[in-house]
């Protein structure tokens, strides 16, 4: 008798590899990124150079190319780990320069007094450096401008071609749910300001001292200048320039929907008349003339993509090999908290292990099962684990801009970021509507047959297969045939009897059609690269210190691995490239505090000159305006564009169904257009 070892077809059929994803290793890279060792790995740190010489030393390990080759043949375990490294431009730290004075009432010899950096006033790290003289001064409240809000903290204050001073915080107090949260953040107000016409903003600290005050700690956020210089007082210099009541005065008339008391002025004319007080304190200049210099040296510091390169096996001939598959996922996070964090305070780690260690442990755990993979993949590999994702995807827009492969090669990007808490089989994919193959794809992956495949083969955490071999030849309903004779009868079988049934089970998929999102995937869809995107979820750890290592379900992350390895062998298997396809945007249902809807797709990177578009959707109130992907909008409704927020500011001025001009760079020339927003739904 002959005896045929064959692949059960409804069990091992279409099975990539002979490794699967391993409980330990991934509890080892998820230990290890999410100690406190590595600080929480924020961008520039040397937390994260750390992380990104780990994921680098995994790399070389398992024997993935770098994209930079040394001159001269080496030794693989001599050769140098930076090879790993594509580098991008990141500030990571803002200090004070030598330049940096405040005076009042300059020139007035019996009345001049200088005031201190980093005891009396501290510039914020995103403030434009420049010296401000002879100016005026006005109060303007909290330094407020919202049209959807019907709030304008200038109306009643001519800041001109003067000095905005303005109170931290908003109306609503520490209410984080209030109608000013997104309007009263430091640069919308900055954005606010320089729509006003002010030459400078001056915030009042709630602080008594100026050195408790977390926007005294100088910090930068990558995402271009203010425009003006921004700066932080004291109490004790904010009395000092607002001259007309206490602060207590003025702080009660912040909100100018309190008119109250009425109060005895001289006009110019030196006549005396009763206003309320609020108008008062609100449109009267200070008579103090102001003269500072700000000067901040934004420093940057070595950043890194880390990637490795699995050559594609395929013959040159069918040049397959050319063609790329990208496996990314972001190892930065949050550091010691700070911006983006949603601790109570500032100073503890934040470990990010499920955002994103789970992430760049499934990376890894990738490349080791298709790197020992007999065939090997026909097209070629590229496992990216991008830093400066937290800051704004800053290191996959870095790599789309600067790719290694040409994008018109790369014929999908797999994105996994927050894979590591799987409750109840519930699993998130996104990017189904970029390709036409997707849905099909996946559906097909995701059965009780291919799930009982992949839990069957998959070594628990010791390492023994979940299933038992039998010379028994009638296998039982929890069993399956592995070796069959001539006769087709099952000679050799496989008991699945110890199998949980969890491990068997398809998953509870959320499939999501949109490819931009607030991950690295959106980098790639954002050059018409098919996209897929694999997440289980917030959580109450969410960019808190408490994401650690033992909250990790790590047999669910090897689930969800075995998974996505299907899904990449099936697209490595065939010869047709995925489809792209236009997804459908999910974006305008949710609440962006916006009530209109452009379709525009901002890049978060730095800028001083412009926002730069990466995508515009289509069939929106951009494409019809004739925007595209690429073109740098420099004014928008009247507003000069030269960041982000001052984009958004812009955009919350806006009103659904009114026409309204918007100037872009395109090629070198400045291009205006017309544009008419959408009720947003």
């Amino acid at each position: 008798m002959i005896l045929v070892a064959v692949l059960s077809l409804t069990v091992f059929a279409q099975q990539p590899g002979t490794n699967s994803s391993s409980v330990d290793r991934i509890r080892q890279v998820v230990t290890y990124l999410a100690s406190d060792a590595l600080e929480g790995r924020r961008t520039g740190t040397s937390g994260a150079n750390d992380a990104a010489q780990y994921i680098a030393g995994e790399f070389s390990r398992l024997g993935l190319r770098a994209p930079v080759q040394p001159t001269r043949p080496t030794r693989p375990q001599v050769e140098s780990l930076t090879r790993y490294f594509q580098s991008f431009p990141y500030v990571s730290r803002v200090d004070l320069g030598k330049n940096n004075l405040f005076f009042v009432n300059p020139g007035r010899a019996d009345d001049t007094a200088q005031f201190m950096v980093g005891e009396d006033w501290m510039p914020l790290g995103f403030s434009t450096n420049g010296s401000i003289k002879s100016a005026e001064a006005v109060f303007a409240g909290y330094g407020i401008s919202s049209a959807e809000l019907k709030y304008n903290d200038y109306a009643l204050s001519n800041a001109k071609d003067r000095v905005a001073v303005i109170f931290a915080g908003t109306p609503d107090g520490d209410n984080p749910h209030g109608q000013f949260v997104q309007a009263g953040q430091i640069r919308f107000k900055a954005a606010a300001a320089r729509v006003a016409g002010a030459r400078a903003l001056l915030i009042i600290s709630d602080e008594e001292k100026l050195r408790d005050d977390r926007l005294s700690r100088l910090s930068y956020d990558n995402n271009g200048e203010a425009g003006i210089p921004v700066l932080l007082i004291s109490k004790g210099l904010a009395q000092k320039i607002l001259t007309l009541g206490t602060l207590d005065d003025y702080r009660a008339t912040a909100d100018v929907r309190q008119v109250d008391t009425h109060i005895k002025i001289d006009k110019p004319t030196s006549s005396v008349a009763e206003i309320p007080r609020s108008l008062a304190l609100r449109s009267s200049m200070v008579r103090l003339k102001l003269d500072f210099a700000v000067d901040v040296v934004r420093r940057e510091s070595p950043s890194f993509n880390v990637v490795g390169i699995l050559p594609g096996s395929d013959p040159i001939l069918s040049k397959l090999n050319e063609e790329t598959i990208v496996i990314g996922a972001h190892y930065d996070h949050l550091g010691r908290g700070g911006e983006g964090s949603l601790a109570p305070r500032e100073g503890d780690i934040h470990h990010g292990a499920d955002d994103n260690a789970s992430g760049v442990a499934g990376l890894i755990e990738l490349a080791r099962m298709l790197s020992t993979q007999n065939p090997k993949p026909r097209r070629t590999i590229v496992f990216i684990a991008f830093s400066g994702e937290e800051e704004g995807l800053l290191g996959s827009d870095y790599y789309v801009n600067h790719p290694i492969f040409p994008l018109a090669k790369t014929v999908t990007m797999i994105n996994m970021d927050m894979i590591g808490r799987l409750q109840d089989s519930k699993l998130i994919v996104g990017g189904v509507g970029t390709a036409s193959d997707w849905r099909s794809m996946i559906q097909s992956e995701n059965t009780v047959e291919k799930m009982q495949a992949a839990a069957a083969k998959n070594p628990s955490a010791s390492g023994s297969p979940n299933y038992q071999v039998s010379l028994n030849g009638q296998a039982s309903s929890t069993g399956f045939p592995i070796v069959i004779g001539a006769n087709g009868q099952p000679v050799v079988t496989a008991e699945l009897s110890k199998l949980p049934l969890s491990l068997a089970a398809p998953f509870a998929l959320t499939l999501n059609e949109d490819g931009f999102g607030p991950s690295d995937h959106s980098s790639f869809y954002s050059k018409q690269v098919p996209v897929l995107f694999f997440w289980t979820g917030t959580h109450d750890d969410y960019h808190k210190p408490s994401d650690t290592a033992d909250k990790i379900n790590y047999e669910g992350e090897a689930r969800i691995l075995s998974f996505v390895e299907r899904i990449v062998f099936d697209i490595d298997k065939s010869d047709k490239r995925p489809t792209y396809t236009v997804a459908k945007s999910e974006s305008q249902g949710r609440s962006s505090g916006f009530r209109v809807y452009l379709g525009t797709i901002p890049n978060y990177a730095d800028s001083n000159d412009g926002l730069k578009l990466d995508g515009v959707r289509d069939d929106s109130p951009a494409a019809k305006a004739g925007l595209k992907a690429g073109d740098r909008v420099v004014k928008l409704g009247g507003r000069d564009v030269k960041n982000v927020y001052d984009y958004t500011y812009a955009l919350g001025e806006m009103k659904a169904g009114q026409e309204y001009e918007v100037e872009v760079m395109r090629d070198g020339q400045r291009l205006t257009m017309k544009i008419k927003p959408e009720a947003r739904k």
